[in-house]
């Protein structure tokens, strides 16, 4: 084992260790106390630690605490649903450096856009399992990369179910199926793929550990009309504008099914009273990206309409933007009695505005003021950690279990 595997293995095991003594003090599930805490929800598993999406990161992050791993759904070109962000392979397998399969790379359309790349739909699942995963983030530590297989959904669930029988807690799965409406004109459509698995598993009803997401709105509202599953549905955008204000580009600006129909509107009009109002319909809450609730803007405009470098490092990133005032898309969500869940928190600095002091503890705790009733993060340690510092000030129960020495609910969907 090379030295930098080995640093970066202690470094998991220190993450590990940190974790596990926080959840004996803050996460403990017992029947302690109520239903008011937010979820923590293992984005593509520990994804800051570990290659995205795969049997050792979603481990790591229920090791950390997470309630629910995140489990993106591609398809297989013989019908197998596994565990990807997208379905090119290229950014997060090491199928480019392999030569078997170097006839494989093409120029798909995905969502109208054109990629070039190795496409899940042109693997079976076999050929899925000679993969390995790899970091897709540059700025991540990509020491374990090749290390791991990219597992199917049969395979989380079992380890989801492991897991929760060794801890004694309920944990549980949050799929997202990824471009549904691209999966369906390949005749591989997600949906009832996912509720077959469901169902095998004894997972298809609304009581089980089970949240489906999406972006698109068409195949919510078919599941909808299959299954009591609860749903999310997610909310996008392709940036943030010096005012603070979202930017709507191609093809972030819509839910690709109203491209194909030919809805008129934006991601955005989701969330007005009127969209949530739509959203109750089918779905049991939102997903938003975090900066449809609290956006930043610039401090300072440099000439070309973007940010300044007010600190002086030589790069323009979160740092240099400033907190707004929050939205209301929080209360009105509630008001309609759905969850919000915003995406995705991150621990590095250069991710987090200038108001947090480079101190993602500092983010967590202003979204959970707000309200929400769970994050996506990357770093499922820290998000459990804010939350225990949260529930220490807002919930008197919970401080007194902790006092009292005895097992505390964190949480309970």
């Amino acid at each position: 084992m090379s030295k930098a595997l080995r640093l970066a293995g202690i470094c998991v095991l220190a993450a590990v260790s940190l974790a596990t003594s926080q959840r004996a003090s803050a996460h403990d599930h017992s029947r302690a106390r109520g239903d008011n805490a937010p979820l923590v929800i293992g984005h593509r598993g520990a994804a800051g630690y570990l290659p995205d999406h795969t049997l050792e990161g979603y481990a790591l992050a229920i090791a950390m605490g997470a309630d629910y791993v995140e489990p993106d759904l591609v398809a297989t070109k013989d019908g197998h649903l596994i565990a990807r962000h997208e379905p090119n392979l290229i950014a997060t397998t090491n199928v480019a450096s392999l030569p078997q399969f170097a006839s494989r790379k093409r120029t798909a359309i995905v969502d109208g856009a054109a990629e070039v790349g190795f496409f899940a739909s042109d693997f079976t699942l076999a050929e899925i399992k000679t993969l390995r995963a790899i970091q897709p983030l540059a700025d991540r530590n990509a020491a374990f990369n090749g290390r791991f297989e990219i597992p199917t959904l049969e395979e989380v669930i079992h380890l989801v179910k492991r897991k929760s029988a060794e801890e004694g807690r309920r944990i549980g799965i949050y799929p997202e199926t990824k471009h549904p409406t691209y999966h369906q004109q390949l005749g591989l459509a997600l949906e009832d793929r996912l509720l077959r698995v469901l169902e095998r598993a004894g997972w298809n009803h609304r009581h089980a550990p089970v949240i489906v997401q999406s972006f698109e709105t068409a195949n919510l509202k078919y599941l909808r009309s299959k299954s009591s599953l609860r749903l999310v549905q997610l909310v996008d955008a392709d940036d943030v504008n010096a005012d603070g204000s979202l930017a709507f580009n191609k093809p972030y600006d819509k839910p690709y099914d109203w491209v194909v129909s030919g809805r008129a509107g934006l991601f955005k009009d989701l969330l007005t009273p009127a969209g949530l109002a739509e959203v109750r319909t089918y779905a049991d809450g939102v997903g938003p990206w975090k900066l449809y609730l609290l956006s930043s803007a610039c401090k300072v405009v440099a000439a070309g309409g973007g940010c300044a470098d007010t600190n002086g490092d030589g790069l323009v990133d979160e740092r240099d933007r400033k907190l707004l005032p929050a939205s209301d898309i929080v209360a009105n969500a509630h008001k309609l009695g759905l969850m919000v869940h915003p995406y995705t928190f991150r621990n590095e600095q250069k991710r987090l505005a200038s108001d947090h002091q480079g101190n993602p503890l500092n983010e967590y705790l202003a979204f959970y003021e707000l309200g929400v009733d769970g994050v996506f993060s990357d770093f499922a340690d820290t998000a459990v950690a804010a939350r225990a510092q949260f529930l220490l000030k807002n919930d008197p129960d919970y401080a007194r279990c902790l006092v009292r020495g005895r097992g505390c609910v964190a949480n309970r969907d």
